[in-house]
């Protein structure tokens, strides 16, 4: 249920954010912002500036992709705490997905983002989508000491 959550915000966070400062910007906006309708007056005023300001900072910017790349994560967290909140929002967010990505130009249908990293027997992935991934890795540890049957210490009196 979680993956589904964060998988589900992450596409609806592509896809408004790729509908930024393209024709079909006020749909995307709308249709927004009535999916935070079940959050609180606060919480909806909030959502709808920002819908607003980041979509101004796209339209005004000279690299609206980079921009883009931003606001991705911004989105995600919103609406991922917005489906856990209202989970009977989902199916209306996966339909807001489907009739934005219909509307987007055709540059922005392929700037959709998506990425499935898997680590299995005990492997380590480290993955990100538009951001970096640090690693520390602290000096090996010494092997634990092994102990031989019949190697047992002697006691000392």
């Amino acid at each position: 249920m979680i993956e589904e959550v964060a998988a589900l915000a992450m596409t609806g966070a592509t896809t408004v954010v790729a509908a930024m400062a393209t024709d079909g910007w006020s749909t995307a906006r709308a249709r927004m912002a009535g999916l935070f309708r079940r959050a609180d007056d606060v919480q909806r005023v909030a959502v709808e500036g920002q819908l607003d300001g980041h979509a101004a900072l796209v339209a005004d910017s000279d690299d609206a992709e980079a921009v883009r790349q931003d606001l991705v994560p911004v989105w995600r967290l919103q609406l991922a705490a917005l489906l856990r909140q209202h989970p009977d929002a989902a199916e209306e967010l996966q339909l807001l997905v489907r009739e934005i990505q219909e509307q987007l130009p055709s540059a922005q249908q392929v700037w959709q983002q998506r990425q499935t990293n898997i680590a299995r027997d005990h492997g380590q992935v480290f993955a990100s989508l538009g951001g970096n991934v640090i690693v520390h890795h602290g000096p090996a540890q010494p092997p634990a000491p092994s102990v031989v049957l019949g190697d047992e210490p002697e006691a000392s009196e």
